[in-house]
């Protein structure tokens, strides 16, 4: 089902003082695209399945099955867990947060949108920009990952890893430009895999953890004891246990980044108002599930100090691995005995990276297409073709993919982790954006009277939950490279490289704020004045009518109520 005119239906009006500068797109340059005949809508081809799935798919990726196993060596099964299940709790509050926002108006934009409308154009300038500054990093790393997960059985000495980057590349370009629904569908069943996967891989555990593997040993809690349930880092005793959570943040981060994603997708669901809440709502059950399950079973099937881990191994190969060797589950299939095991497991990774490359350069193109909706890219980003396919923005995001190219080198497992470091403190902006401007979307709400019972969904937790998730994302993104400013002889006196891959984002992110309000002059938006409903009546009217056509259609067979009804709450 096609959008009218962006402006027109999205509700995305120009904000004050862009008379003067240009901040968004002018009256003019809106006569323009109404005259012209060109498109600047997308298609609402995503169905709640591709919506559910993609929320879940986008967070499952190499930062869970992979990263959980240097955080554990780091810092022990106790310090993990912890640190897991704090920043789960943030993502969910930033989810509820994000919820509320695009049910009530679910844009093309995004929370791009959101923040230039609710909060500052300013925040949604900088906000927009960091967020593709991520994805247009992110994209080339997976590729880089994929290259390196095949060497797992291919030598790089023996086929160059940029041939499997061009393969990558290609086939992820084509995904994204044959249209939405295809690239739903085959998330849609890529995701799914990766959560049959991580499904399979907890129930493995606990059949290890139980002594169920063939060296039937009945592990229990027997690693919390010996070696322990934490490792000191740094310092040792109880500074050195707290400071061991503390660095486990930046891969707990990672491995939850991408969550936020279904923000991205609103403009292109169908039936947001009902489908981005209940994407919402199963976030918590899914973060308990996924992640909290898992890395507490990791946590009792594999000691932290095991030489197999790349991160106490002295073993250059070991060391640098990448795939299915750096993987805990490969590291607690060893132990148990199971041959066979870490080649399918690297087959699952490699999809892993796949799904996410792929995903990644989709959130990139509509980023840079939202930032042009708000007039804050070039016009020509905003188009799209007759498919509803933004091919500018997604052709520019596919061009820094080629960074992927820099990688080949040997070095490349290094340059992986500064890349992961740098995603991460992007990441973290990025939830700190979504929360500041959903206060002051509940500002505006009840400066204009808009009630609770109004709202197609309500975040839980209120204001409160998100003042408090705010602080929280804050401290993780100041402190999270703490290590950086100790002594460390492997760096000397200080970790230089880390510190700007750790901080980097951080004033680019206010120099974009600080530069966009220099250049424009433009206040904050006050409560009264920000739009809440512009756009709102024409997403009404084209719910109402999807909702219609759906009545017609019935209540679909009994495979389809069954699966709605007790299995859809996985995916």
């Amino acid at each position: 089902m096609s959008r009218r005119n962006v402006h027109e239906y999205q509700g995305d009006p120009p904000m004050a003082g862009d008379a003067e500068k240009g901040g968004n797109l002018k009256p003019a340059d809106e006569q323009e695209i109404r005259l012209a005949d060109v498109h600047h809508d997308l298609t609402r081809g995503l169905q709640a399945r591709h919506i559910t799935m993609i929320a879940i798919g986008g967070a499952i990726g190499t930062g869970l099955i992979i990263g959980t196993g240097s955080a554990l060596a780091q810092a022990g099964p106790a310090a993990v867990l912890i640190s897991y299940s704090i920043v789960g709790f943030l993502v969910y509050l930033v989810m509820c947060a994000l919820g509320e926002m695009a049910a009530w108006l679910p844009l093309g934009s995004g929370f791009t949108g959101y923040a230039a409308r609710f909060c500052d154009p300013a925040l949604g300038f900088a906000l927009g920009w960091t967020y593709w500054f991520k994805y247009i990093i992110v994209t080339p790393n997976q590729l880089t990952a994929a290259s390196l997960v095949l060497q797992y059985w291919v030598d790089r000495k023996k086929v160059n890893p940029g041939i499997w980057i061009t393969i990558f590349l290609i086939t992820i370009l084509l995904i994204n430009y044959f249209g939405i629904r295809l690239f739903g569908e085959i998330e849609f069943w890529l995701s799914s895999f990766k959560v049959v996967t991580i499904v399979a891989l907890i129930i493995l555990s606990l059949i290890l953890a139980l002594g169920g593997g063939p060296d039937h040993d009945r592990k229990g809690f027997r690693y919390w004891e010996n070696p322990g349930a934490f490792r000191t880092y740094i310092a040792q005793g109880p500074k050195g246990h707290f400071l061991a959570v503390w660095s486990v943040f930046v891969m707990a981060t990672f491995a939850y980044l991408g969550t936020e994603l279904v923000g991205v997708t609103v403009g292109e669901a169908q039936n947001p108002r009902r489908t981005i809440p209940r994407a919402i709502r199963l976030t918590f059950y899914r973060i308990l599930f996924f992640y909290i399950l898992s890395v507490f079973l990791l946590g009792l099937i594999v000691p932290y100090n095991s030489p197999r881990f790349p991160y106490n191994s002295n073993d250059p190969k070991i060391k640098s691995s990448v795939g299915a060797s750096a993987s805990p589950y490969v590291v607690a299939i060893e132990l148990a005995g199971i041959n066979g095991l870490p080649h399918v497991l690297n087959a699952c990774i490699l999809v892993f990276v796949f799904s996410a490359s792929n995903s990644d350069l989709y959130i990139a193109s509509r980023t840079l297409y939202g930032l042009a909706l708000e007039g804050k890219a070039p016009k020509i980003f905003a188009r799209t073709d007759r498919r509803g396919v933004p091919i500018y923005a997604l052709g520019t995001s596919a061009l820094f993919a080629l960074l992927a190219y820099m990688n080949v080198a040997e070095e490349s497992t290094t340059v992986f982790k500064y890349f992961v470091n740098l995603t991460t403190i992007f990441g973290i902006l990025t939830w700190i954006s979504i929360l500041v401007t959903h206060i002051w979307f509940l500002k505006a709400r009840r400066a204009q009277g808009v009630t609770n019972d109004q709202m197609p969904y309500v975040s839980p937790f209120g204001m409160g939950g998100s003042i408090g998730a705010l602080i929280g994302c804050c401290l993780i993104a100041v402190f999270k490279n703490f290590s950086v400013f100790t002594y460390d002889k492997s760096y000397g006196n200080f970790d230089y490289k880390n510190f700007i891959t750790g901080y980097l984002g951080i004033p680019l992110y206010l120099g974009l704020i600080a530069g966009y309000k220099i250049w424009y002059r433009q206040p904050g938006i006050a409560p009264m004045e920000a739009d809440l409903f512009g756009g709102k009546e024409a997403i009404d009217r084209e719910e109402e009518e999807f909702l219609r056509q759906q009545a017609a259609k019935g209540p679909g067979t009994p495979t389809q109520q069954f699966y709605k009804k007790w299995v859809s709450w996985l995916f």
